[in-house]
């Protein structure tokens, strides 16, 4: 997860809306291959809804190229943008499947529900980022344990149920779902392709955090680059936790790069287990470039239009 993009002004904010309004011509000069340039150029079967995760792709496209992208090769969603982004999304026809959380200086996965001394900053900033979604019609936010901090297991788990109940009240009562993400603690070579020290770093961990909560408005964000990593046996946990799963992340593993035939996950018959167990939501792509992005999301699309 990264830290939420500067506020654009309101002159750049009126430029870029300006700039959307004729997105097929931004993408066309872009180099963005349309939904029907071949089998490959766009999501088609509607089967899996699709989105790609903002800070994955920040570095190579501003927020008006995202949009040209996303709706080049039929990506509904651009998810973990910030809320300034918002109505931009909107009003060209994107959602933004789920929220971020702003926690400062910090990434939002550093200061979690685990820990009581931060469990001020953590309601307050959840809080937040379930009123900012709430008013744009997003239905999910992300949230994390947080990090160990020498708390044992077992306790770590019981102040995150204590620290949900607290929030999650206000979560039902606008509508919003909060996913609670597993992280991998094994990958140590990158700040954002595993997170050692991270207490929610099973899935099981999480899974039982959400039934001791016992809400509806709790679930599992269900990172399958992570679960890889940490658990195994990604298709049989589809169907063990189907009715906890939120919100379905994709990375190739190893490495966190596109999902290409360099790594190890068999992305198509995990999408197809989703559909099996009836899984409506998002798919949001949140693997980190190698090379060209376009060329990679575009793989990374068909491969999950199952």
């Amino acid at each position: 997860m990264a830290h939420d993009a500067p506020d654009p002004s309101d002159s750049n904010r009126r430029e870029m809306l300006q700039t959307t309004a004729g997105l097929t011509l931004l993408g066309a000069s872009a180099g963005v291959a349309s939904a029907a340039d071949g089998p490959e150029g766009a999501a088609r079967k509607g089967r899996i809804k699709q989105s790609f995760v903002h800070w994955c792709f920040s570095d190579a496209w501003d927020i008006t190229k995202m949009i040209a992208v996303a709706k080049s090769l039929g990506i509904g969603s651009i998810e973990l943008s910030a809320p300034q982004f918002y109505p931009i999304l909107k009003e060209n026809g994107l959602e933004c499947a789920i929220g971020s959380i702003d926690m400062g200086a910090e990434p939002p996965f550093v200061k979690g529900f685990n820990n009581p001394k931060y469990r001020d900053q953590v309601i307050k900033a959840t809080g937040e980022a379930i009123d900012a979604c709430a008013a744009h019609g997003i239905e999910r936010v992300i949230s994390f344990t947080g990090m160990t901090e020498d708390i044992p297991s077992d306790v770590g788990a019981t102040n995150c149920v204590e620290g949900f109940k607290q929030i999650i009240g206000h979560a039902e009562r606008k509508g919003v779902t909060l996913c609670l993400e597993m992280l991998n603690t094994r990958a140590s070579d990158h700040p954002m392709k595993g997170h050692p020290g991270y207490q929610g770093d099973h899935t099981e961990y999480c899974v039982d955090i959400i039934k001791r909560v016992g809400s509806p408005n709790l679930k599992l964000l269900f990172d399958v680059y992570h679960v890889q990593i940490m658990d195994g046996d990604v298709i049989r946990r589809i169907h063990q936790h189907k009715d906890v799963i939120g919100h379905v992340h994709t990375a190739g593993n190893p490495g966190r790069g596109e999902l290409d035939d360099t790594q190890e996950i068999n992305y198509a018959p995990i999408m197809k287990a989703l559909i099996e167990v009836g899984y409506s939501g998002w798919v949001g792509q949140e693997f980190i470039p190698t090379r060209d992005p376009l060329v990679g999301l575009r793989q990374a699309v068909a491969v999950c239009d199952v």
